[in-house]
């Protein structure tokens, strides 16, 4: 059954009893997604994907589901409930998770990630495919409509994971998606590491790179992208997965910042030692013909010495097994092998371009005053704040098109520190949501406030920013 057998019209039924499908989010080849609620209590907004699947493939996504469930990691989606219906006498099985904010693939049409987003994007993803290696899963369908934003953190979508090395729901064989040795059936971590290359380039791009499948030669990556972004993608997007790169390279090369230069290939053949002999045996030989040669030219002809920089503690170190220690500005990143290092950060898939953000302030904040407790805040309907401690308000600059590319609500919560006179003194981040343009915004905008002085308010404040499709508010609440 195709997707369009999953109707939109389908609004208003109820599946399995209990999950309304209130609003139709989109489908894709053999399913249907429907914005529905959890039960309970409180209404809490959920997604229920309705699939049909092809014959012998049930069970592999009920088995890869029931694997999914007890898992739980920052940065990977909730599972909540998992079953089997009949919709207009087709037999469906369905999936309800977490309800997404953004997605990446709604934003790229309307601009590419700047560097920034994309190495924020990447380490939870990271993190989140590593989890998923340790306990011997697959992504499998790493792509941009699977990255997503939950309550202003990113995550990978978990419905589609399956076991290591086992055959089971494919995406088209002729997807850029799919990395070529997947084509036989067979998902192993590499495919993730080439769905990994295909998102980047996307990201950066706002198109997935051209790879001609009937040449044996690798997707062709932009020149466009910068470093290490372009070793990066190179590296995941080696048609052999022998030679392509591992998560723990891409978390090394991103920790670095420059490309490191990296051995063709990741298997290592071991020579016996009658084979290396007269391997040596020539190296010496071009050694002491080098020494000669340096010993022999004139002491007029030799450079000055001077003292060398000395080589900065942050600076990449190169693996054992890497020659050079200079960067190579388009090779791929090395190849080593350890355990995934788990990090746990906020995501970063933002919503419009990103500056610099304002840097930290060190001043020391004045003494507190004892104050009166200050009238209720009553938030205006024109985004604006209505409290009388309030003496300058200033709204985040932010273009239409930005504000338009949101899918449900960004939030951004500063704490301002006042000086006696009311004037803000120091401003951090509360939360910085999953945008840095957003958080940028928000934080210039909240510097400029100003309140009535200190002896008559609070001395530190909370500026909560929401900004929506609809436009910006802003509500103020006092500090704890």
């Amino acid at each position: 059954m195709s997707v369009e057998a999953i109707r939109s019209d389908w609004v208003g039924r109820v599946i399995d009893g209990k999950f309304s499908l209130l609003q139709w989010l989109g489908g894709s080849e053999n399913c249907g997604v429907f914005l529905t609620e959890l039960p309970g209590p409180q209404a809490r907004k959920a997604a229920i994907k309705l699939i049909s699947p092809d014959e012998g493939e049930t069970e592999a996504y009920m088995a890869g589901w029931d694997a999914t469930r007890p898992l739980s990691h920052p940065h990977l989606m909730r599972l909540f409930h998992t079953g089997r219906c009949e919709m207009d006498g087709a037999e469906l099985i369905f999936v309800v998770n977490e309800y997404a904010d953004e997605v990446l693939s709604e934003i790229l049409p309307e601009r590419a990630l700047s560097p920034d987003e994309a190495k924020q994007m990447l380490e939870p993803v990271l993190d989140a495919l590593s989890y998923l290696h340790g306990k011997g899963l697959v992504h499998g369908h790493l792509k941009p409509s699977n990255v997503m934003v939950v309550d202003d953190r990113l995550k990978l979508s978990g419905d589609s994971l399956q076991a290591a090395g086992e055959t089971g729901k494919q995406a088209p064989a002729q997807s850029i998606y799919v990395a070529p040795e997947a084509e036989t059936g067979s998902i192993t971590p590499g495919a993730d590491v080439w769905g990994l290359g295909v998102t980047l380039v996307e990201a950066l791009t706002q198109h997935p790179p051209v790879w001609n499948r009937s040449v044996a030669e690798d997707p062709a990556v932009p020149d466009s992208i910068p470093q290490p972004f372009a070793g990066i993608a190179r590296g995941c997007l080696r048609s052999d997965p022998m030679g392509r790169c591992t998560l723990e390279n891409v978390k090394t090369w991103l920790e670095a910042g420059q490309p490191v230069s990296q051995p063709a290939a990741r298997i290592e053949t071991k020579a016996s030692t009658r084979s290396r002999v007269p391997l040596l045996v020539s190296a010496a030989i071009v050694l002491i013909a080098v020494f000669a040669v340096v010993k022999m030219r004139p002491h007029q002809d030799q450079p000055s010495v001077s003292a060398a920089p000395a080589q900065s503690d942050a600076s990449p170190k190169a693996s054992a097994d890497v020659p050079s220690p200079e960067p190579a500005p388009d090779a791929t990143p090395p190849v080593t092998e350890g355990p995934p290092k788990a990090q746990d950060q906020a995501p970063a898939v933002a919503t419009a371009p990103v500056q610099d953000r304002p840097p930290a302030s060190v001043s020391v904040p004045p003494p507190q005053v004892e104050a009166p407790a200050p009238p209720p805040v009553v938030q205006a309907s024109n985004g604006s704040v209505a409290n009388t401690a309030v003496v300058q308000q200033v709204m985040p600059d932010v273009i239409p098109k930005a504000l338009a590319s949101i899918h449900g609500k960004l939030n951004v919560r500063v704490r301002v520190t006042l000086d006696p006179a009311g004037n803000v003194s120091d401003a951090t981040f509360e939360s910085e949501g999953p945008s840095q343009y957003f958080a940028k915004a928000a934080m210039q905008a909240a510097q400029k406030w100003k309140f009535k002085p200190t002896q008559a308010a609070p001395q530190t404040w909370i500026l909560h920013f929401q900004f929506t499709s609809e436009g910006t508010n802003v509500s103020t609440a006092v500090a704890n």
